[in-house]
């Protein structure tokens, strides 16, 4: 990143890996082994669904909204895995009991992921709202959260905690009541806003620490870049399309190509050149390390035809198509005399013999 982001650190988290082993109970049947494989696969089943719940869930166990329960999870808080049945992110079990048991809860849990708007924030600091807007633009505060009003504005949320922190560090008194160095204002006046570069750094960071596989690590900064960047990068069909397969899911806001989402789609996008190269270059090195762990699945081909197939074939005779009858085969010859048969049988039998 460039020297003009500055992204205070978030809160230190330790994140603990609790594995919960659970021991099936096999029964044991006269029909033999068949059916008591599919009861201990029943009972995987079951012990593996009762070891995570859903967000929502872990939500209301630990007290806390869905909102505020996703910035948990982005801050590393709470560690999640993946659905096999493909119904999302859930959380275990294990976690949630980890974050019961520690001191102080749930206050020290509501205080750690409390996020405030823009006018709570100069509250927090002690400073004008325009004043904290010129500090948010200049990246010295970095969003956790942001989300569009009904008028489509962007609204972001900071961590009450890192301005609590912001504030009590006496290095920071002079962008609070000093004054902003003229050329930084000059900056301001022509566009400058490091909220949604800041932003996304955030956001990798927390795509990075849920990704459990390396494609999905490659799939973090990819899904920051432009397609054509993406392109560029990773010109093998298969990987492409393998690295969208493993691409973070995204919330956008509204249905596709509507203003809201295309809004969103602009601020998840790196536009930075600084940042994109960056970018690219994490990309590159995490696509290497994702090919030396698994090459991405491509479509099965046909097998070659073997080298007897292109030999001469060998032809099978077909026995001669029939004549329709009144007609004689081409080369034999008609019936004569003798060979006339001398009774015919039918109405046509009986008047030839008539006329003759």
């Amino acid at each position: 990143m460039s020297g003009d982001t500055v992204t205070q650190s978030a809160t230190p988290t330790t994140n603990t890996q609790h594995t919960t082993t659970t021991d099936p109970t096999r029964i044991t049947t006269r029909r033999g082994a068949q059916a008591s494989a599919k009861a201990a696969g029943k009972t995987r089943a079951a012990g593996a669904a009762g070891g995570t719940m859903a967000l929502s869930r872990a939500a209301r166990e630990l007290g806390l909204k869905r909102s505020e329960l996703d910035i948990a999870v982005q801050l590393g808080c709470l560690r999640t895995v993946v659905d096999d049945g493909g119904g999302g992110r859930r959380i275990p079990r294990a976690e949630v009991e980890r974050i019961r048991a520690e001191k102080g809860f749930p206050a020290t849990l509501r205080e750690r992921v409390e996020a405030v708007g823009s006018k709570a924030a100069a509250e927090i600091l002690g400073v004008p709202p325009t004043r904290f807007m010129r500090l948010a633009r200049l990246g010295l505060v970095t969003p956790v959260k942001f989300s569009l009003n009904r008028y489509r504005a962007v609204i972001w949320l900071y961590l009450a905690a890192e301005l609590q922190q912001f504030a009590a560090d006496e290095r920071n008194a002079p962008w609070l009541t000093g004054r902003i160095p003229e050329d930084l204002r000059r900056r301001l006046d022509a566009g400058l806003d490091l909220r949604p570069r800041n932003w996304r750094g955030r956001h990798l960071g927390a795509l990075l620490r849920q990704a459990d596989d390396p494609w999905s690590r490659a799939a973090a900064p990819a899904s920051l870049l432009d397609p054509i960047q993406v392109a560029e990068i990773v010109q093998d069909p298969y990987e492409r399309a393998h690295l969208h397969f493993h691409r973070p899911a995204r919330a956008d806001h509204g249905p596709p190509d509507s203003p809201a989402a295309r809004i969103t789609a602009r601020i998840r996008t790196a536009d930075d050149p600084d940042e994109i190269a960056w970018l690219r270059a994490d990309l590159q090195r995490s696509l290497s390390e994702a090919r030396a762990h698994r090459l991405a699945p491509r479509s099965r081909r046909k097998a070659p035809r073997s080298a007897a197939w292109h030999e001469t074939p060998v032809v099978t005779a077909r026995p001669a198509p029939r004549p329709p009858r009144g007609r004689r085969r081409p080369g034999q010859p008609g019936p004569s005399a003798g060979t006339t048969p001398e009774r015919r049988r039918g109405l046509l039998g009986w008047l030839r013999r008539r006329h003759h």
